[in-house]
């Protein structure tokens, strides 16, 4: 039990690190979203190389099923390759909040893996959690157009490929999280690729701005997802969904710390249903705690 904790805590840290991606990406300048991924994912893969580096043994880890790098490579690349596609294609709000279904998706999803039971407070839990993303995202009111059609269509496919690649890593539990480095230098050559045919090249032009981009490739487009890969594939993967609707919370929070945002009712509300929410979500473990800390007396 205690691992399984600990295991969903650093599941989390991801969701912590993600709040931190709005105020990075502000500050990083005006790189375009392929050029921006391949850099960052290039940072991204150091720390794996390092360890690799410093205990070259746990090469062998690296020898998977061709099954496994396919969901790996597909979920980090797919996601930001449909994602950007969607921002491209339609309104960032309507098209953020179809992609930022996919918490809730892992947690529905949840129920179809062995061993997991989906129970009715898991679900309202991530509803609460999407009510209040809706809150923050969609401040200014949505209003979906037939004409954005393709946007909202990658939008939602990348909400079904984010899901999909989590809860398909928690059915690779045996695998090392190591594999995360190979993920990470693919999405970035193949990023690269794609920066090469749709986009034109630009700089950082200030030392903050190198900065708020290296902060991207350490943390949440770097450290987040070998957090998040041992979490799915430890921990509990429906809190960890329920969870995820934190991080635009968090980084509304993170923004108007820094400046770049105004505190609002409905920041505050929406913090109330994330946090009810979780909380909800995450009740057998906080009560199995409390029940298990108060013994009998003999």
């Amino acid at each position: 039990m205690r691992m399984k904790v600990k295991a969903t805590l650093i599941g989390f840290s991801a969701i912590l690190m993600w709040s931190l991606l709005a105020l990075f990406t502000a500050a990083s300048g005006t790189m375009p979203p392929f050029q921006l991924s391949a850099i960052c994912f290039s940072i991204g893969s150091i720390p794996g190389l390092v360890v690799l580096a410093l205990k070259p043994e746990r090469l062998a880890l690296l020898k998977q099923p061709a099954k496994v790098w396919i969901v790996g490579i597909a979920g980090l690349f797919g996601y930001h390759f449909l994602y950007f596609t969607a921002l491209r294609n339609a309104p960032a709000i309507e098209a953020g909040l179809i992609a930022y279904l996919w918490p809730l998706l892992i947690v529905v999803g949840s129920a179809l893996l062995p061993g997991e039971r989906l129970r009715w407070y898991h679900v309202a839990g991530a509803i609460c959690g999407l009510a209040g993303t809706i809150l923050i995202v969609a401040r200014n009111g949505v209003q979906f157009d037939n004409a954005y059609v393709m946007g909202y269509s990658a939008a939602l496919a990348c909400a079904f490929t984010w899901s999909g690649y989590s809860l398909l890593t928690r059915r690779f539990e045996a695998v090392s999280t190591d594999v995360v480095t190979g993920y990470c230098l693919a999405t970035a050559a193949l990023s690269f690729l794609c920066h090469l045919g749709l986009e034109t090249t630009v700089w950082p032009e200030t030392a903050t701005q190198w900065v708020a981009v290296a902060g991207l490739g350490l943390l949440p487009v770097g450290a987040a997802f070998y957090a998040w890969d041992y979490g799915v594939k430890n921990g509990n993967i429906q809190i960890l969904g329920v969870a995820s609707y934190a991080a635009p919370v968090l980084s509304t929070l993170v923004l108007i710390a820094f400046g770049f945002a105004e505190p609002s009712w409905r920041i505050a509300l929406a913090c109330l249903f994330v946090t009810g929410g979780a909380v909800l979500a995450a009740k057998d473990i906080i009560f199995r705690d409390r029940s298990s800390a108060v013994q009998p007396a003999e």
